[in-house]
């Protein structure tokens, strides 16, 4: 019996062999399931809150997972009630210690700024571009601007395709972590720019300065759960949330108060 076995064990060996001989096998490697899932919990936008101080957490006008498949759930939570609120906390101890700043807006510090100094300008600019980017978005949005945007979107870019083309351009090409923009300049002209880390087009020595109406964040950690290095497929997903509406209502306010 052991005789049988030992040459049917041979027989087998020898038909294995002469097949990887033919063709090359490829290696699977099974990787082990965790053997407990971390349940992850996702909170509520309103149960975040800023310690007391001169500036307050913009309301996140939506829940967390409403912009998806664009945005993530756990991406904007994250996002949101760690990032934006440590941005925010840092502020206002840096405003609380300087008696120069009590009492003015967000904007003025900005324009005033002094850009040596590190801490306030990327925690200011940090406050500022994300309290903007979340209202520059929302659900079951995207699509066009209407009205009086889109008739000066078509003025200063020619059509809406060559301002997406150049403002997705914009956010693909700023090298490592940053901002795109769109931006009216003072004489109410609409511009596309990018800007690093957390500088914006209110800061001094920006190469196109204006007021911004729209801001998409190229961090890492604004799509890198969802889309990886593939900020391109981001940037494009970022169209089907934006908010025209509140855009265009940020555009009238700047030609309002010029």
């Amino acid at each position: 019996m052991k005789r049988i076995v030992a040459i049917v064990f041979y027989f087998c060996f020898l038909l294995i062999n002469a097949s990887c001989n033919k063709k090359k096998l490829t290696e699977v490697v099974e990787v082990p399931l965790p053997s407990a899932k971390e349940k992850v919990t996702i909170g509520h936008p309103d149960d975040v809150s800023a310690d007391p101080g001169q500036f307050e957490l913009v309301k996140l006008p939506y829940d967390y997972n409403a912009l998806m498949p664009s945005i993530d759930v756990l991406t904007m939570e994250v996002h949101y009630s760690k990032h934006y609120l440590s941005y925010t906390n840092n502020l206002n101890k840096l405003v609380a210690d300087d008696p120069a700043m009590v009492d003015l807006t967000i904007e003025d510090i900005l324009k005033k700024l002094n850009m040596n100094n590190a801490d306030l300008r990327n925690n200011a600019g940090g406050y500022y571009n994300h309290s903007l980017f979340w209202e520059s978005m929302a659900p079951k949005a995207g699509g066009e601007p209407k009205d009086t945007l889109a008739v000066v979107m078509n003025r200063d870019f020619g059509s809406f395709e060559i301002f997406k083309n150049q403002f997705s351009d914009a956010a693909e090409k700023q090298f490592g972590s940053g901002w795109a923009w769109l931006v009216v300049d003072k004489a109410g002209k609409l511009s596309v720019t990018s800007t690093p880390n957390q500088d914006n087009p209110l800061m001094p020595n920006q190469p196109v300065k204006g007021t911004p109406i729209l801001c998409l964040d190229v961090w890492e950690h604004a799509y890198y759960l969802d889309y990886q290095y593939k900020r391109k497929k981001y940037i494009e997903a970022f169209f089907n949330v934006i908010n025209w509406k509140k855009v265009s209502e940020r555009y009238l306010e700047v030609n309002t108060a010029k």
